[in-house]
This record gives C-alpha cells, sequence and structure tokens, in this order.
C-alpha cells in the first residue's frame, strides 16, 4: 500500500469535524427560530471548504462523510470517522456504537483511505468489558489490514470513581491512564497506524498555567513518558473540546518538554467560536470567520509543532 504524502509529512496538521448530534444541537441553540435542517451539513461543509487547504488532514463523520469528501481539498488526506455519532456509546461499558450505513470495505471507494475509531477506554475496568473492546480493536484492524485501510484510533481514558474530570484528582491520575492506555494499544496485535491521543496534563492544574498539582518538570516528565509509550506510531494530540489558547498553550509546553508526537487533529479549539456567529449573522459570515480566523488558529498550531 502506498502512503500518501499528506501523513508521511510531519508534522501532521489535522482537523476534525467528526461531531454530530452533539453539534447539531448547538447549532439548534445558536439559530433559535431560524434553525434550518441543513444546518448541521452546512456548517460542517463551511469547515471543509475554508480550512482543508491548509491541513494535512480532515477528519469527517459516518452520516454526512460521502457528502463532505469530495469537498475536502485535493492535497489533503481524507479521514473517515467508523462511528455512528461520535461519543455515542451504550450502556456501563460505554462501548462506541457502529454505523449503519457504512462498512469499511465501503472507504477504498470512496476515495478514503484512514479510518479513524473512538473508544471510551479505562485501563483498570472490568477483564470482560475491556477484552470486550480488545476485541472489537482487533476485529476493526483486521478488516482495514484487508482493504488496504489504515487505522488511526483514538482511545479517550475515564475512571470510574472519578466522575469530575476537570478535578485536580483526575488530573493527577490522568498521566498514568494515558500513558496505560497508549501502550496497551501500541501493541502489535491491534496493527494501527496512528494513536490519537489526549494530553496527559490538564494545564488548569500544573504550575505556570493554572492552581497546581503538578510541577511544570512533573508536567514534562509525564508528557515525556506518555509519548515514549506509543513507541514507533504515530502520536497525535487532540484538543478535547479546550479553548484554542489553551490547546495551543498545551501543545507548546509538549513540543518544549521533548515529547516525541507526530502533530495534532483539532476540532472545536479551531471552529468552535465559528458556531455563534453562525447562530448569529448567518453562514456568510461563519464562512468568513473560518476563511479568516478559523485558517489564522490553524496556522498557528501548525508553527507551533513545526
Amino acid at each position: 500500500m502506498t502512503r500518501s504524502e499528506p501523513l508521511q509529512m510531519r508534522p501532521i496538521r489535522g482537523v476534525a469535524v467528526d461531531q454530530g448530534s452533539g453539534l447539531g444541537e448547538m447549532l439548534r441553540k445558536a439559530r433559535g427560530p431560524n434553525a434550518q435542517q441543513d444546518d448541521l451539513l452546512l456548517f460542517k461543509r463551511l469547515v471543509v471548504e475554508q480550512l482543508s487547504a491548509d491541513a494535512s488532514t480532515v477528519l469527517v463523520d459516518a452520516n454526512f462523510g460521502r457528502e463532505l469528501l469530495p469537498l475536502i481539498a485535493p492535497s489533503c488526506e481524507k479521514m473517515l470517522a467508523f462511528e455512528a455519532d461520535v461519543y455515542r456509546i451504550t450502556g456501563e461499558d460505554r462501548m462506541t456504537v457502529l454505523p449503519e450505513n457504512l462498512k469499511v470495505a465501503d472507504y477504498v471507494g470512496l476515495g478514503v483511505q484512514v479510518l479513524k475509531f473512538f473508544l471510551y477506554f479505562e485501563p483498570n475496568d472490568q477483564g470482560a468489558i475491556n477484552q470486550r473492546k480488545f476485541d472489537l480493536v482487533r476485529k476493526i484492524s483486521a478488516e482495514c489490514r484487508q482493504h488496504g485501510i489504515r487505522f488511526l484510533f483514538e482511545p479517550i481514558v475515564f475512571d470510574r470513581r472519578i466522575p469530575d474530570e476537570s478535578s485536580a484528582e483526575f488530573a493527577m491520575l490522568k498521566p498514568d491512564l494515558v500513558t496505560e492506555a497508549t501502550r496497551l494499544f501500541a501493541a502489535p496485535e491491534f496493527g494501527i497506524d496512528f494513536l490519537k491521543v489526549e494530553l496527559p496534563v490538564n494545564l488548569a492544574h500544573v504550575e505556570g498555567f493554572g492552581t497546581p498539582t503538578m510541577t511544570r518538570a512533573e508536567a514534562d516528565a509525564a508528557l515525556r513518558r506518555a509519548a515514549e509509550a506509543a513507541g514507533d506510531i504515530p502520536l497525535l494530540y487532540l484538543s478535547a473540546g479546550v479553548t484554542f489558547e489553551q490547546f495551543e498553550g498545551a501543545l507548546k509546553m509538549a513540543k518544549a518538554s521533548g515529547a516525541r508526537f507526530a502533530g495534532f487533529m483539532c476540532g472545536r479549539a479551531i471552529w468552535h467560536d465559528a458556531i455563534s456567529i453562525f447562530g448569529k449573522d448567518g453562514p456568510g459570515a461563519a464562512e468568513a470567520w473560518l476563511a479568516d480566523e478559523g485558517r489564522s488558529r490553524l496556522a498557528r498550531l501548525s508553527e507551533t509543532v513545526a
């Protein structure tokens, strides 16, 4: 299989617009009585059209992928999520729901070479739950290999004992959770080509950035340790819903720490502010904002990791 140019080049500069019903609800609230049935697709289209030419890769969702993929700039790698609705999960096991309208075998025909799949994952969860998750990742990986598709896997860590993931208690535990999840899924048996992970530190709890529960030296060490757990698999950091300034600061800290990572996949930190503009002033104003401030933010993040 020949690897395409955008993801061979480092750093990888990714834009994610695979959010589903959650983004749709935000747009409905922003638009109020002016909300239209096609607002979600329209907003995603604006993001793709305005940002893909400056990105290495753009990630779109299974529901609107067929409409959005042709709009991605030719220079940009197409990436398609293999989920019914990002962050839609079932039951206590937090298992991701697979799409009914998409199979791995469809990717080649759609011109997509990279599949992204997401799971909530607690390294210390019940053995039976994690075994089902391991089996599912192996199954998707095997289908990707069968059809010549590269596999980007995104484990989002949690701990059932600590529901408040913004707390100092979770911030202290998060480096170990991210490191262990990365180490587990970097094993050759899973056949993963890229790992997309959260930064293992929460800046709100790091010395010099917020109310510290962790020194800067401890945070730097946590970043390096978690990145090393990926081995030779390219590691991408996701923005996880933080503000642009927070994500930019986090990437700068990761770079300065000496952590080895291949780039970023950023969604809301780049385009979230366009939602209120879309609602207040309409799609045209949101498009202009994305062409100006959205592209500027992507360029700043690219410069940060260069």
